[in-house]
């Protein structure tokens, strides 16, 4: 495909917004093509040819000019006259899942990063309660849509029309432990701990009494047991049931990362090297995942950047092992996570604009 490919965004006022767009300005193979902006601007806003991106996110001013680029009202016929190919909806759940028929239709390539696209059994979307539900044209959308991690579905997602990008939690899980059932190393019906940490702007930007400072500082609190919404994506990818797994998520009191700590037992008991060499033949082709061969990985290792990092450690008989997966929610849990499909789906490195 040529590199002049037209991005829009919408979205671009969250957090992960933001670092989306970040992303897609520095892109070398978008050099000169920078995304459009689109969103809810106000009929002020509007009069003066929309919301400069600088007043939205002041960091991202720069010598090019980047800050005078506007957040512009959204149409469908912004998108078409502007000619975008690729639109990423950082949008909520249901703003995504109505907005999605029309760009396919409208033949725009999507990366959505909410949970919309991203559960392929109806008991697991059970838990966003969407009103088309069951519908015949959310079924025929949920067949195209393909789940966006590169690690697993590189070749599907090169030729998707609709890219569903994963949940942070559900990154960080899924990339430790995918590895591990694909080889046939653990027992799954012994069952997994998944102790996942989130800092609070997994939570996204509008704000609530439990995000806010008052309540997270000084504070770590468990919620969404036996309830978040990314224990269907755990199931689906890692292909395991309901009773082999328990998640459970946790607040951390600090803006950004997640770390999951996952105990599991092997079928029979493993050396350190067995374990590695089922990590490096699963992921070796995998650039945006770091397996660490000694030591555990921490948050700080991994915040701002743009991998995921995975370590473990064995008992001393080799029959457990804790494993230690960590990204940054913002990033590889969401935003350049997307920007990794999109290189994927255009043919380019996948590691490109992301190292």
């Amino acid at each position: 495909m040529s590199d002049a490919i037209q991005t829009a965004v919408i979205g671009v006022t969250g957090y992960a917004g933001a670092e989306l767009a970040r992303l897609l300005l520095h892109h070398p193979r978008l050099k000169g093509t920078p995304p459009v902006f689109a969103g809810r601007v106000d009929e002020r806003d509007a009069e003066r040819g929309g919301i400069p991106l600088g007043e939205i996110h002041p960091e991202l001013t720069d010598s090019r000019g980047s800050g005078d680029l506007r957040l512009k009202p959204f149409s469908w016929e912004l998108l078409s006259d502007l000619d975008v190919q690729v639109l990423f909806l950082a949008t909520p759940h249901e703003q995504s899942r109505s907005w999605v028929p029309e760009a396919l239709a409208r033949g725009i390539r999507v990366i959505d990063l909410s949970g919309a696209w991203r559960l392929k059994e109806a008991a697991n979307r059970a838990v966003y309660a969407f009103e088309d539900e069951g519908s015949a044209k959310a079924e025929e959308i949920q067949q195209q849509a393909v789940y966006g991690m590169p690690e697993l579905h590189r070749r599907a997602i090169a030729g998707a029309k609709l890219v569903a990008n994963p949940g942070c939690y559900a990154t960080s899980v899924i990339l430790a432990l995918k590895p591990l059932v694909a080889a046939g190393l653990l027992d799954t019906e012994y069952g997994i701990i998944a102790d996942s940490k989130s800092g609070v702007s997994g939570a996204g930007k509008a704000p609530t009494p439990k995000t806010h400072f008052m309540y997270a500082a000084d504070n770590l609190s468990a919620y969404g047991v036996f309830t978040h919404r990314h224990t269907g994506e755990l199931l689906e990818q890692i292909s395991i049931g309901a009773d082999s797994i328990i998640f459970t998520p946790h607040l951390l009191p600090i803006p950004r990362g997640i770390l999951s700590t996952i105990y599991v037992k092997f079928r029979t008991p493993q050396k350190r090297a067995a374990v590695l060499h089922a990590y490096r033949a699963f992921l070796g082709q995998s650039p945006m995942v770091r397996l660490h061969e000694h030591g555990l990985p921490q948050i700080q290792h991994v915040v701002r950047t743009n991998y995921a990092d995975i370590g473990f450690q064995l008992s001393p008989d080799g029959s457990r092992a804790v494993i230690v997966s960590c990204l940054d929610n913002l990033l590889k849990g969401a935003s350049s996570q997307a920007v990794q499909n999109l290189n994927v789906m255009l043919g380019w490195e996948e590691s490109e604009g992301l190292e």
